[in-house]
């Protein structure tokens, strides 16, 4: 009987297939990135910073580290901590663990940031509004702020894409208002699709107690830097004699509707 022919001992392998280059190739990447950002000094992220951010006081390295000092459009932001996430690197997206200090205030949360821009996830913060000052925050006004925000998206150009969460403020006071006493506490809520394409912001603003009864809308126009906010105020029984008397001054310009409550629709510029 004829026998079976016997492979040839000569005979040359197959080459790989692209499916088994691709994953030995990303591996590659992957390590490479983690070499870099491990054992680089965090001094280089000045080289990869944008024009508009300057950074101070760098240490620690570009894995771990941290700034003493941020600049952002010639304020100064305070300072950052950073932890670098190693596999999102093999995507080629930035991701990290950041803590942010601006004196008194402390906030952290993870960012992301790929071709299409940055996302800030979970982030998590308080501290005393007046430490926010040098952000734009007017210098009169005193009281404690927190905020959380479930993600916050920003494009390539730094805009403003979208954002969902709140801020809370409490013991909230001005010198301007009621001879600088106590006006309680508020909540500003930024609720799916309340930044527009043209990443004007719409947001509910409601008292959380204290001597003012707040229902408000806040639209935020971004081209041109100014607020309006619509709504109501009423005066509860614990409300200040000076209070009580420059609410009595609104009237003049603002009747108050049937259930005693007076409309108010007040301009402002950040």
């Amino acid at each position: 009987m004829p026998t079976s022919a016997s492979p040839k001992r000569n005979a040359k392998p197959l080459p790989p297939t692209p499916g088994y280059r691709r994953p030995l190739l990303l591996l590659g990447v992957v390590l490479v990135l983690l070499v870099i950002v491990i054992t680089l000094p965090a001094s280089l992220l000045r080289r990869f910073l944008p024009p508009q951010i300057q950074a101070d006081q760098l240490s620690g390295s570009l894995w771990h580290g941290s700034a003493g000092k941020v600049v952002l459009n010639g304020r100064d932001v305070g300072a950052i901590e950073w932890h670098v996430h190693p596999w999102p690197l093999a995507t080629l997206t930035l991701s990290a663990d950041v803590l942010w200090v601006k004196i008194g205030l402390v906030a952290q949360g993870r960012i992301d940031v790929d071709r299409h821009g940055a996302a800030a996830r979970d982030v998590a913060g308080r501290g005393p509004i007046e430490d926010l000052s040098d952000l734009g925050m007017a210098t009169t006004w005193r009281g404690t702020t927190e905020f959380k925000f479930s993600i916050v998206k920003l494009d390539m150009d730094g805009g403003l894409q979208s954002a969902v969460g709140e801020v809370r403020v409490a013991d909230l006071s001005s010198p301007q208002i009621a001879d600088g006493g106590n006006l309680g506490g508020y909540t500003v809520a930024l609720a799916q699709g309340a930044i527009s394409s043209d990443a004007d912001v719409t947001a509910e603003l409601t008292d959380t107690g204290g001597p003012l009864k707040v229902m408000a809308t806040i639209h935020y126009s971004a081209k041109t830097h100014t607020g309006l906010l619509s709504g109501t105020l009423e005066e509860r029984p614990e409300a200040s004699a000076a209070l009580r008397n420059q609410l009595q001054n609104l009237t003049q310009m603002h009747a108050r509707d049937a259930e005693g409550r007076i409309p108010v629709d007040l301009e402002f510029t950040l």
